[in-house]
């Protein structure tokens, strides 16, 4: 793999030729990655697999009009190729008022911040057999473990680097590490199978085999004959692994393109509450390690942690220059770029900010209600914010989490889940995006 000094400069020169060529402007992203995956069933290897890809992805623009570009060829014929089909493409695009740059005087300058994303590491196929088999071994030792779908352990290392014609070129590497055990417990229609797994940027810091294994067994153990619940409304608890996808819809809906486009359910919200007063969702692209952590934003602005939400009101929308020149407003640092095509948006290290009631004291007065593990289906409609999804979980009875229960719906409206939303105090940081244990009142149930 190159350096990250090369990565910077493959990405610089093909903007540099592109403005030779003619371009009025043009910006241009590099990504490199090596991988390599183990899984194994059943106490055998079932599958190694190792994979390493560079692209390179330009855009430039003629006037108000752009097109885009990618390859895996650096051959110096077809990067030549490259950029005479890009130029001749953006004459021939239909114009675009809103396109181009990023303001050129909001770019980050200096050294981009170091957020210890890269360990560097080598990890031989042996090692990362050895703990795939560690953590089914651990699954399947839990007793009620019936059988197994597998452990799993990969590792990774990413370099991405940007330049702009307008003065902007920076790079940055980042390691990942996954282990992971999935197993069934049960026989026949009524098997029931979970999971556990554990990303980190750096090696040392993954949970061990035997922890990730044994709450995998865990957890499927105790989803076990799954019961049915009757229709109703009622309070729904959401798991933290679950209750992330919450922040996922309405981050969705804050999008410059789904404002721009009038596609969203809170298309006229905002500075208004959106949440019950004292929810807190912030956004920290500088959480060192984080797994979505980064220096920059894909068109080159410094970024920085950032309140969405704060005491239930939204405080932004979250913008590309795009979107932004579209609305009046300035770029906030959330473009997301990949090898083709233009910016988006998207989030870094996202999180809702933890309650001050522990989930045991959240649940005591729900006499019965629904603790949901699992969702399953997308249901949600991004304009109306209806919500509506197949789920599985287990009942709340007297305050207490009580038996497994299984094929129901839970529906609601986005709006109002948003506003009952309350959260517990066990956030922990182990996801891109993370909640608290999470409690919506007055959803409706339906069994199925």
């Amino acid at each position: 793999m190159l350096t990250i000094e090369q990565a910077q400069d493959r990405a610089a020169a093909i903007v540099d030729r592109a403005r030779a060529a003619g371009a009025d402007a043009a910006d241009a992203v590099f990504a490199a990655d090596t991988a390599l995956d183990v899984s194994v069933r059943l106490g055998a290897l079932e599958d190694v697999g190792r994979s390493e890809s560079e692209e390179l992805g330009l855009r430039v623009f003629a006037g108000k009009r752009s097109a885009s570009v990618s390859t895996s060829d650096f051959s110096e014929h077809a990067l030549a190729a490259l950029v005479e089909r890009a130029v001749a493409m953006a004459r021939e695009a239909p114009e675009d008022a809103w396109a181009g740059l990023a303001p050129k005087e909001r770019l980050m300058r200096g050294a981009p911040p170091q957020l210890d994303l890269d360990d560097g590491g080598e990890v031989s196929p042996e090692s990362l057999r050895e703990a795939a088999l560690a953590a089914e071994d651990a699954a399947r030792a839990v007793p009620g473990v019936t059988n197994s779908e597998g452990g799993s352990a990969n590792a990774s290392r990413s370099i991405w680097a940007l330049a702009t014609s307008h003065g902007f070129a920076a790079a940055y590497a980042a390691t990942g590490y996954g282990l992971s055990a999935s197993v069934l417990a049960g026989e026949g229609g009524l098997m029931v199978r979970d999971y556990a797994y554990h990303s980190t940027r750096r090696r040392r810091d993954l949970d061990s085999a035997e922890v990730i294994g044994t709450r995998a067994g865990q957890r499927t153990v105790a989803r076990a004959n799954p019961g049915r619940v009757e229709s109703g409304a009622m309070p729904v608890v959401f798991d933290p692994r679950i209750g992330s996808s919450l922040l996922g819809h309405f981050i969705g809906a804050i999008g410059g393109q789904a404002v721009t486009r009038r596609t969203s359910f809170l298309l006229d919200a905002l500075g208004t509450p959106v949440f019950a007063p004292g929810v807190r969702v912030e956004d920290d692209p500088h959480r060192p390690r984080g797994l979505r952590s980064r220096p920059f934003d894909g068109e080159g602005l410094p970024v920085s942690p950032f309140a969405i939400v704060q005491d239930g009101v939204l405080e932004s929308w979250l913008l590309d220059s795009a979107s932004a020149r579209q609305l009046g407003l300035e770029p906030t640092g959330h473009a997301a770029r990949g090898v083709g095509g233009a910016p988006g948006v998207a989030t870094s290290n996202l999180h809702m900010a933890a309650g001050h009631m522990s989930v045991q004291a959240l649940t005591a007065d729900i006499a019965r209600g629904i603790y949901v593990t699992e969702l399953i289906g997308m249901g949600v409609n991004p304009v109306t914010g209806d919500y509506s999804r197949g789920a599985a979980g287990f009942l709340i009875e007297n305050g207490e989490i009580t038996t497994p229960v299984a094929e129901f719906t839970i529906a609601g409206n986005l709006r109002d889940m948003f506003r009952e939303l309350t959260p517990a105090n066990d956030l922990e940081f182990r996801y891109a995006t993370n909640v608290p244990t999470i409690r919506i009142d007055g959803m409706t149930v339906a069994s199925g």
